[in-house]
């Protein structure tokens, strides 16, 4: 049995479309809140098809000194063009960006997932600091 590490597959995101890009500030002040936008596709567009389309994003805060990552956010996309005409038939496509908001007293690691329907999970990290 795999474990689930083993499952995520990582790259630069400015190469392969499928890795989830974080932006925010590399660094943020202590108790404020700091916005966070993730994308998939980025630099290189994902198809958005009914057949092929990224169905999920999930945000996580590790802080430093932390076991356990803290869930930030998690969303759905839902629309892919289907409809009861057939695959690709509607205009209606979601679009695989988000932003969320946090706010920490400690510095950690900020890491998105994002799962596509047909290459499965991709994972990036960020690292920020608090001063």
């Amino acid at each position: 049995m795999a474990d689930f590490k083993d499952l995520l597959q990582s790259a630069d995101w400015k190469t392969e479309k499928h890795v989830p890009a974080i932006d925010c500030p590399d660094k943020i002040s202590k108790g404020q809140i700091s916005q966070i936008d993730v994308s998939v596709g980025k630099q290189i567009a994902h198809p958005n098809t009914t057949e092929h389309h990224i169905r999920s994003i999930e945000i996580y805060f590790l802080a430093s000194g932390e076991k356990f990552p803290y869930i930030l956010a998690r969303f759905e996309f839902n629309a892919h063009g289907e409809s009861v005409q057939g695959p690709n038939t509607s205009t209606i496509f979601s679009e695989p960006r988000v932003s969320t908001y946090f706010k920490t007293d400690k510095a950690g690691t900020l890491i998105a997932l994002s799962y596509c329907n047909i290459h499965g999970l991709w994972k990036s990290e960020k690292e920020i600091s608090v001063g």
